[in-house]
C-alpha cells in the first residue's frame, strides 16, 4: 500500500494547529482553585462588563474613523488624497500597547502636554488644565486609532468597486450627496464593513498590552491573571472557553459575511469607472483635515512621542543592547515565517490534490487560531504540554518534555505557528486559485510527479504570494506581546517585551526606544506590503 504523502501531510499539520482549541475545551470541566470563587463573588462581573463596553466603544469609533476616511479618498480628489491613500494604513506600525505608553506619556502630570505649554507659556499649573485620557477611555483611544485600518482597508476595497451607474440612479432620483451615501454607497459596502468590524472586535478581545498597561480587568487579563498571579491553569482555560466561544462567533459572523460579500451592484448597463469628484476650498480643506487629523493621531503622535522621549533621555539608547532586541526579533520572524510558508505551501497542496472532505473540515477548522487570543493559545499550549508529559511521556519512562517547549524558542515559534497559520494558510491559498487545474493535469501528462509539479511549477508561480505572507507574518510577529511575553525562553528579549517590562515598571521614558525601533520595524514592512493590499483598479 502506497502511502499518500501529501494527504498525511495535510491532515498533521491541520490537526496540530487545533490542539489548542481542543485543550481549551476538555479542560474546561476541570476541578481549580479557590481562586475561581474568589473572583467569581468579585470581579467576574467586572471582567465580562469591562469586556463588552471596551468592544463597543472600539467598533463604534473604527467604524466611524474607518469608514469615513475610506470614503473621502475613494470617492474625492483634495490636496495630498493619494498620499492619505496609503499613509492610513501606517496606524497598524503601531500596537495599542505602545499607542498606551504614548498616550499616558503626553498627558501624564508633567509630561510631553506639560512641557510645551511650560516653553510656549512659562511656568504654570497646566496640570489641572490637562486632561487625563486613562482607565477605560484610554484603552478605547489606543485599540480604536491601532486598529481602524481594518475597517479602513476592506470598506476602500468596497468603494472602490462600486459602479458609477447606481450612484448616477441616485442622483437621478434627487437624492442628495448624503443620501446617496447611507442609502446607497454605504450599504453596498456593507459586508466589507462589517468584515473589517469582526477582525476588530476579535483583535480587541485579544489585546493585553493595552488594557494591562491601564489596569482594566477584562477578560483576556483575568486568563493572564489566572495563570501568572494565581498559578490555575484549569480556571485560566475556564476562562479562555468562554472568551473562545464569543470570538468564535464573531469569525463565524465575519466568515458569512464574507461569503456573501458583494462589493458592487451588477446592472445591465454593466461596470462604469466611477469618477472622483475634485474638492475646492472649504470642503478641501475639510476633507484635508480630517485625513490628517487621523493620520496624526495614529501615526505621527505616537511615533514623534517615542522619539521625544528617546532624544531627551539617550541614555536609555545607550544602555539597550539594540543589536541583540534586534537579532533576537529577526531570528524568531525568520524561523517562524520560515516554517509557516513551507507548511503553509505543504498544506495548501495536499488539499488541492486530495479532494477530500474530512481534510477540507480539518484545514477549516485550522485555520481559526488567529481569532483567538495569544494569551489563549499560550496557556493551552502549556496545558497540553504539561498533560503530555505526566500522562504520556513519564508513563513511558522517558526524560520530561516540559523544557525543551516551555520556556524556549522552539515552543514558542509552534504556537506563532498555531496563531498565524490561517494568515500563511489563506495568503498561500489566494495564490493557488490563480492557477487552474489543468495546469497540474497538463504538468501529470508531460511525467512531472506531484513532488515535481510541486516544486518546479506552483513554488515558481506563488513566489510574489509568498513574499507578501512572509512580510506579513513577519509583522504580526514584531507586534505581538503575549505569546512571547508566556513562552519565550529566561532572559531572551524582543523590541515588544523590553517595553512593556519598562512601561509596567512605569519607565515610559525607557519604553520609548525599544518602541521606536518597533514602530519604524513594522513600518517599513507595512510600506512593502502597501502595494499589495490598496491596488487600484486601474493598477
Amino acid at each position: 500500500m502506497r502511502i499518500n504523502f501529501w494527504y498525511i501531510s495535510s491532515f498533521v499539520i491541520s490537526l496540530f494547529v487545533i490542539i489548542p482549541i481542543l485543550t481549551v475545551f476538555s479542560s474546561f470541566f476541570e476541578s481549580t482553585s479557590n481562586y475561581y470563587q474568589v473572583l467569581k463573588d468579585t470581579f467576574l462581573m467586572e471582567y465580562i462588563s469591562n469586556s463588552l463596553i471596551l468592544l463597543v466603544s472600539v467598533l463604534i469609533l473604527t467604524f466611524l474613523i474607518g469608514t469615513g476616511s475610506a470614503y473621502l479618498v475613494s470617492f474625492f480628489n483634495f490636496p495630498f488624497s493619494n498620499f492619505f491613500k496609503w499613509a492610513l494604513i501606517l496606524s497598524f506600525a503601531v500596537p495599542p500597547y505602545i499607542y498606551a505608553y504614548s498616550l499616558t506619556a503626553f498627558f501624564e502630570n508633567y509630561g510631553t502636554a506639560f512641557t510645551i505649554l511650560k516653553n510656549l507659556f512659562g511656568e504654570g499649573s497646566y496640570n489641572q488644565s490637562i486632561p487625563k485620557f486613562d482607565g477605560l477611555l484610554g484603552a478605547v483611544l489606543s485599540i480604536s486609532f491601532s486598529l481602524y485600518a481594518y475597517v479602513y482597508i476592506l470598506a476602500r476595497a468596497s468603494f472602490l468597486y462600486q459602479s458609477q451607474n447606481i450612484i448616477d440612479l441616485g442622483k437621478n432620483l434627487g437624492f442628495t450627496k448624503f443620501k446617496v451615501f447611507y442609502s446607497i454607497i454605504l450599504p453596498a459596502a456593507r459586508p466589507a464593513i462589517v468584515a473589517g468590524l469582526s477582525l476588530v472586535a476579535m483583535e480587541t478581545l485579544a489585546e493585553f498590552g493595552a488594557v494591562d498597561f491601564f489596569s482594566i480587568n477584562t477578560l483576556t487579563t483575568g486568563i493572564y491573571n489566572s495563570w501568572i498571579a494565581f498559578d490555575d491553569l484549569a480556571f485560566a482555560n475556564q476562562l479562555s472557553f468562554f472568551l473562545l466561544l464569543f470570538i468564535f462567533a464573531l469569525f463565524i459572523l465575519e466568515n458569512l459575511s464574507r461569503k456573501n460579500a458583494k462589493y458592487h451592484f451588477n446592472t445591465k448597463a454593466g461596470f462604469k469607472q466611477k469618477q472622483k469628484i475634485q474638492l475646492s476650498g472649504k470642503k478641501a480643506f475639510l476633507a484635508f483635515s480630517f485625513c490628517f487629523f487621523i493620520f496624526f493621531l495614529s501615526f505621527l503622535f505616537p511615533l514623534s512621542q517615542m522619539m521625544y522621549w528617546t532624544i531627551k533621555f539617550p541614555e536609555n539608547l545607550f544602555d539597550l543592547k539594540i543589536l541583540d532586541l534586534l537579532m533576537n526579533t529577526l531570528y524568531l520572524v525568520i524561523l517562524s515565517s520560515l516554517m509557516l510558508i513551507i507548511f503553509g505551501l505543504v498544506s495548501n497542496y495536499g488539499n488541492r490534490v486530495n479532494k477530500n472532505k474530512t481534510l477540507n473540515v480539518l484545514s477549516t477548522l485550522s485555520i481559526s487560531g488567529y481569532a483567538i487570543p495569544g494569551v489563549i493559545l499560550a496557556v493551552a499550549f502549556i496545558t497540553f504540554i504539561a498533560w503530555f508529559d505526566d500522562s504520556v511521556i513519564k508513563n513511558l519512562g522517558f526524560v520530561s518534555i516540559k523544557k525543551v517547549f516551555i520556556g524556549s524558542i522552539l515552543g514558542l515559534v509552534l504556537v506563532y505557528f498555531i496563531r498565524f497559520y490561517s494568515l500563511a494558510y489563506n495568503g498561500i491559498k489566494s495564490g493557488y486559485e490563480k492557477i487552474n487545474i489543468s495546469v497540474d493535469e497538463s504538468s501529470y501528462l508531460l511525467g512531472y510527479s506531484k513532488r515535481k509539479t510541486f516544486m518546479n511549477i506552483h513554488i515558481p508561480f506563488l513566489r510574489n504570494s509568498l513574499l507578501f505572507v512572509g512580510i506579513l507574518v513577519s509583522l504580526e510577529i514584531i507586534r505581538e506581546l503575549p505569546i512571547t511575553l508566556i513562552l519565550r525562553p529566561f532572559n531572551f528579549e524582543t523590541f515588544a517585551t523590553t517595553a512593556y517590562i519598562s512601561a509596567s515598571e512605569d519607565l515610559l521614558e525607557a519604553a520609548a526606544v525599544p518602541s521606536l525601533f518597533l514602530i519604524l520595524i513594522a513600518t517599513f514592512f507595512i510600506i512593502v506590503t502597501s502595494k499589495y493590499i490598496l491596488r487600484d483598479y486601474n493598477e
